[in-house]
């Protein structure tokens, strides 16, 4: 199965999976809204264990053990296989094809590299490559727009322009300041160790 195949939100899983061996109640946790990587992208409960369920149909992660659980049954740990680390990688190098993407599995991509101790600036040249001919194509479409006879168009283009100009300038800053690009979190140092 190619990383293409897979929803962010699993791709999400098998990220935090791969990062270290973790059972469905705590990747809960951290993709609940207002967890670790739930700002950025959250997932119920439901989902995080429908999302393990596939994950391990497609042999991208395995059970690696099992957690005795404070009031209930033991607790299933899943790692990824060198399959889905594999897939991963794929994914995470990626950059975005659509700009309504940006916000959330653009920013997903960059976080979960940088936990992973990923070198994030080939993603963000790749996705200043993508981004920097949509703007100049949104430029010429804005330009080509009737103000009076179609304000909703013009309205949207200039959103549009305006989401991948904040895109390009937030990924020049990234690639200026490498303090920016630097893992800060402890996944990411634990696993240069």
């Amino acid at each position: 199965m190619a990383a293409a195949d897979l929803t962010p939100s699993e791709l999400a899983v098998l990220a935090l999976t791969a990062e270290k061996p973790i059972h469905g109640w705590a990747l809960s946790v951290k993709l609940a809204k207002g967890g670790e990587i739930g700002s950025i992208w959250s997932l119920g409960r439901p989902l995080v264990y429908h999302s393990l369920e596939r994950l391990e149909q497609e042999n991208l992660i395995k059970p690696v053990g099992l957690e005795r659980g404070e009031r209930g049954p033991h607790r299933v740990v899943y790692g990824a296989t060198p399959k889905g680390r594999a897939a991963l990688r794929a994914w995470l190098a990626r950059p975005v094809e659509h700009v309504r993407d940006i916000r959330s599995v653009f920013l997903l991509k960059v976080v979960l590299s940088q936990r992973a101790g990923i070198d994030i600036e080939p993603l963000l040249v790749a996705q200043r490559a993508v981004l920097v001919p949509f703007v100049a194509w949104l430029e010429a479409q804005l330009d080509d727009v009737d103000p009076v006879g179609s304000q909703g168009e013009a309205t949207m283009l200039y959103f549009r322009l305006e989401t991948a100009k904040t895109m390009v300038r937030f990924i020049d800053g990234m690639l200026d300041d490498p303090q920016k690009r630097t893992p800060r979190n402890s996944a990411a140092r634990r696993s240069r160790r």
